[in-house]
């Protein structure tokens, strides 16, 4: 009778439920080659390929890339979890998954404007009320992510995980709204969630600058003091 390699000692359990699973699903897969470095390509090949359908624009392609995009947040949470439960973890392999975390992200938004601007274009309502094209709304949300993900990347290299961590109730961290993007696309939403990323994404992005200089200062003095003692 075959039975499931047991989990690695002295991991403590995850605390969100779609890492839960995650660890479940790669529990087989630690005395095997495959790394975590694989899971995380695997996520960034996903994601990308949601982002292009959601670029495609119309409801099948729409949806298709909003599920692509659930399946790839799921699979995020597969890499480190069995980073954790098998000791293959490396410095190089956070990074890349830091960057294909921001990578998929900025896609998302990229592709959910160029979609939509397809979308309004086949439609001939190509002003809607709008004062920005849709592709720049989306580009205005991507690049404010991706300075939110360089932000609490190097936070982290200052304060520790403990610095980014995100906030988390009843198993679900802040991440996890992603998993309603299929809502989006199917009730035709996608205009409103652009509009709202665009303006949401750069005021988050400016909250975490002044966290970021926050942390900045006062890892200063930490940073002076063991020089002076060395």
């Amino acid at each position: 009778m075959n039975r499931r390699p047991p989990i690695r000692p002295n991991v403590p359990a995850p605390r969100t439920w779609d890492a839960r699973l995650a660890r479940r699903l790669v529990t087989p897969l630690i005395d095997t080659r495959i790394t975590p470095n694989h899971l995380t390509t695997l996520r960034l090949l996903i994601g990308a390929a949601g982002a292009l359908c959601l670029a495609r624009g119309g409801f099948a392609f729409s949806n298709a890339g909003a599920f692509l995009i659930v399946l790839s947040n799921f699979v995020d949470h597969t890499d480190g979890e069995l980073a954790r439960i098998s000791g293959k973890t490396s410095r190089i392999g956070h990074f890349y998954d830091l960057a294909s975390d921001a990578l998929v992200t900025v896609l998302l938004f990229l592709g959910m404007g160029v979609g939509m601007g397809i979308d309004m274009s086949a439609a001939g309502d190509h002003a809607h009320g709008l004062a920005i094209p849709p592709a720049l709304l989306g580009a205005i949300a991507g690049v404010s992510v991706a300075v939110i993900f360089f932000l609490r990347m190097r936070i982290e290299e200052m304060a520790g995980k403990a610095g980014t961590k995100q906030a988390s109730a009843g198993g679900f961290e802040t991440e996890d709204v992603l998993y309603l993007l299929p809502l989006v696309t199917l009730t035709s939403g996608t205009s409103l969630f652009i509009i709202a990323a665009s303006i949401g994404a750069p005021l988050f992005a400016v909250w975490v600058m002044v966290d970021y200089r926050r942390v900045s200062r006062r890892a200063q003095p930490a940073t002076q003091s063991s020089q002076v003692m060395g």
